[in-house]
């Protein structure tokens, strides 16, 4: 089942949509569910490309998960301006949709996902670092330098029409010079010792977009953290939204069995020291 939502953000509504475990296979009788959040990448929405998001939560509804997708501001059907704001909002949006979670009687507060691709990955590790709700982390190809990352997206054209004039047009999108400061502001490999849990990290050989490299380099990071484990899965031939059949399987694959074993030993654990 799946029941739209609108989550008030400062001055935005964020458009997103809760789907419902079709099994109830990891409430292990609790009658409390694990959710997964997804968090977009850059001037992306809810759906992801090719259905990346709407696949990925058919997917991992059908193991018994909760899923909340939204839409940024400004992305997708949520109101505001993507462009005229910066990492920092991305952040506090992601924090209200936590709140939204938070309230959810069926969904077990121990076992939250937040999942993130692309720039949205730094978000959903930069959001982390802040907010102890998050129990656990999935990053899916993501950005490590948000500025570098981004400037190399747009064009450099684009970040001399800003400096210049404040603005540029990138697909329609208006990118502001507050957005790409704060691109420069925030530094996900070094914010991210702030957050103390698990992570997933997966990427793919042949993304164009982001380096596979910072798959690499953020595993060396977290691992330099005195708490929390981070795995790494390389997927080959794999492009920037694992839009070939074979590579989105592996992602989904991996992804879910990495929280199941997750949930597995925090439930282990649990019992072992009652």
């Amino acid at each position: 089942m799946n029941h739209s939502i609108t989550i008030k953000s400062g001055d935005v509504l964020l458009s997103g949509v809760l789907q419902y475990p079709t099994s109830d296979k990891d409430s292990r009788g609790s009658r409390k569910y694990p959710i997964v959040v997804i968090a977009h990448g850059f001037i992306g929405n809810r759906i992801g490309t090719d259905r990346l998001f709407v696949e990925a939560a058919e997917r991992l509804t059908a193991q018994g998960y909760f899923v909340l997708r939204f839409d940024y501001g400004g992305c997708g059907e949520s109101t505001g301006d993507y462009g005229s704001g910066g990492l920092d909002v991305l952040i506090e949006q992601t924090r209200t949709v936590l709140d939204y979670v938070s309230g959810l009687d069926l969904v077990d507060p121990e076992r939250v996902t937040l999942l993130g691709h692309s720039l949205g990955g730094a978000v959903a590790v930069l959001t982390a670092a802040r907010d102890a709700r998050v129990k656990s982390l999935v990053m899916w190809a993501p950005v490590a330098h948000p500025y570098m990352d981004i400037r190399n997206i747009i064009g450099t054209k684009a970040i001399e029409e800003i400096d210049t004039v404040g603005k540029t047009d990138h697909h329609h999108y208006e990118l502001t010079k507050r957005f790409t400061d704060s691109l420069a502001e925030f530094q996900p490999l070094t914010e991210l010792r702030g957050y103390n849990g698990d992570v997933l990290i997966v990427h793919g050989t042949a993304d164009t977009v982001i380096p596979v490299d910072y798959c690499f380099l953020y595993q060396k990071m977290f691992w330099l953290r005195k708490e929390g484990s981070c795995d790494k899965e390389v997927i080959l031939q794999a492009d920037h939204t694992f839009s070939s059949k074979a590579a989105r399987e592996q992602t989904f694959d991996i992804t879910v069995r990495w929280i199941e074993a997750l949930g597995k030993r925090r439930n282990d654990w649990s019992l072992w020291t009652i």
